[in-house]
Order: C-alpha cells, then structure tokens, then sequence
C-alpha cells in the first residue's frame, strides 16, 4: 500500500526510534487521508489519527516476538 514505508522490526530494521515510528504513523495517514497537510478544519482529527497509529505501531513492536534474534 505505502511503498514508502519501510520495515521496522527486527532484523529488517535495528534502533528503531520514536522519530522512525512517527514518520511511518504520518505516512500512512497521509497516504488513506489523501493529503499531505491537512485543512485547518481537519488538522486536530489528522493529529489525533496520526497519535492513535503511532501508539499502535510502538505496541505492535514492542509486543512482536521474532524467532531467532535472541
């Protein structure tokens, strides 16, 4: 869907950070919303959206158990 997005668990990524979490929350919000920067009227609802991924996205992480990487 979002070719831009890379990879961020282990081993295909390693010290994924805060900052590497967002930008890929904000590039698929981006790319399901259709804009790159919100109107005013949206922008709050585009924010939180943006939030909600980001926490996921860190849980999903944190929560993945990969084989072999011990």
């Amino acid at each position: 869907m979002c070719r831009s997005i890379k990879t961020l668990r282990p081993p295909y990524a390693e010290d994924v950070t805060e900052v590497d979490i967002r930008a890929a929350a904000l590039q698929y919000v981006r790319k399901i919303s259709g804009f790159r920067k919100p109107a005013a009227h949206n922008e709050a609802a585009f924010e939180q959206a943006v939030d909600e991924i980001e926490q996921a996205t860190a849980k999903l992480l944190a929560s993945l158990e990969v084989r072999g990487s011990r």
